[in-house]
């Protein structure tokens, strides 16, 4: 078993110890409790084991598709361990007074929670492996996000995650470059998300990827998929002008996450830091927006009233990848939009005349007020055109 399979089992070992048990078995099959008592790191726990399995399946789950239904030359790699992790476990509640942690995951430790970035980076400065590792978190991660992930970047999984593709880095081409991997954390604050959209891998080609799922920066030629999506939102909102570029960083200022699985990917080799241990940070990622246990410094977490997203969320899933990460989120309190992806390849199959776009702003709408929704005309405003 791999490396990061085995990081990823050692959040579900057993909750509870039984008393009057064999004392040795007990010692050796339940980890030792933690304690001190972390609110995100206890969602984290919940919030991995669906991202592992998540990354076995392309696109809408067609084997030629890659994470944005865009032709591939390789499929993604699949780990085939027998054990894998069932998706719907991400977002289970457990018990927070009963829930273990491995004791060979890192983590800040003992020290209570950090509250602005420059305390966290103090912190991890007094340990210099950490400090080398983590220093694009530190530097490139938007405020919010990084305090509210902060037990997250410690764990053993994040670590020799990062050691893989700061080592991939040297030696090869990767894409997004560095400052970009976290662009989403900067463009879209986690106060601020109204709107999930999930993708499985970055553009592998040259100046593709910029750290938005499905987005390209102006001047690269728009992808198949994402004409296809600017085709389904123009047939829905009219007044929606389709623009002459492919970059969706006025919708992620507007409240619409768009996050990718692996955050980073080989030049010109689809699914190649699958497994590396993306899925698992950004199952945390996900955790994180729906149950807003670790609000940044500027909100308030003692009423829901003054967290903007507390209200609920909408996934657009999109094909098998984005429905299996949406599996076990709470129907009661959240959206999910399910349908066939928006590559060509399956585009026809119902992801035309899905009405996502519609949906979505209908329920924020009752959810928030008139103003809930989102402005997704915003982006081809004054564009003159289709391109």
């Amino acid at each position: 078993m791999p490396p990061q399979a085995r990081s990823i089992s050692s959040y579900f070992k057993p909750t509870t110890v039984v008393a009057a048990a064999s004392a040795s078995a007990s010692t050796a099959t339940a980890a030792t409790p933690d304690k001190k008592k972390s609110t995100l790191s206890e969602a984290a726990k919940r919030a991995i084991q669906e991202g592992a399995l998540a990354a076995t399946t392309d696109g809408d789950g067609s084997s030629k598709e890659n994470d944005l239904g865009e032709p591939s030359a390789k499929r993604q790699k699949v780990d085939s361990s027998p054990s894998g992790p069932k998706v719907a476990d991400i977002f289970l509640k457990s018990s927070p007074s009963k829930s273990t942690v491995s004791p060979s995951t890192s983590r800040i430790g003992s020290v209570a929670r950090s509250k602005t970035r420059e305390e966290l980076r103090e912190k991890i400065a007094a340990n210099p492996q950490w400090l080398a590792k983590l220093s694009l978190e530190i530097d490139t991660m938007g405020e919010d996000w990084l305090l509210a992930l902060q037990d997250e970047l410690t764990k053993s999984y994040f670590l020799n995650l990062k050691e893989f593709v700061t080592n991939e880095q040297k030696t090869k081409k990767v894409f997004p470059p560095a400052e970009d991997i976290y662009s989403w954390s900067r463009f879209c604050p986690l106060k601020d998300i109204r709107v999930v959209i999930i993708g499985q891998d970055p553009y592998h080609d040259d100046g593709q990827a910029h750290g938005l799922a499905f987005s390209v920066r102006k001047g690269v030629r728009i992808p198949p998929s994402l004409r296809n999506m600017y085709k389904e939102m123009h047939d829905e909102i009219p007044e929606f002008v389709i623009p002459k570029h492919g970059d969706l960083t006025e919708w992620a200022r507007h409240g619409v996450l768009l996050l990718n699985t692996s955050l980073t990917v080989r030049a010109h080799e689809a699914g190649s830091h699958a497994n590396k241990g993306w899925d698992t940070f950004t199952a945390a990622v996900l955790k994180v927006v729906t149950s807003r246990l670790a609000p940044g410094p500027s909100l308030s977490a003692a009423s829901d009233d003054k967290v903007p997203g507390a209200k609920g969320v909408v996934f657009m899933a999109w094909g098998a990848h984005a429905a299996k990460m949406c599996a076990g989120v709470d129907k009661t309190k959240h959206l999910i939009l399910k349908s066939a992806h928006p590559s060509p390849l399956s585009a026809s199959r119902g992801f035309f005349g899905n009405n996502h776009f519609k949906k979505a702003n209908e329920w924020l709408q009752i959810k928030y007020g008139p103003e809930g929704g989102i402005d997704w005309k915003a982006l081809g405003a004054g564009e003159g055109g289709s391109a």
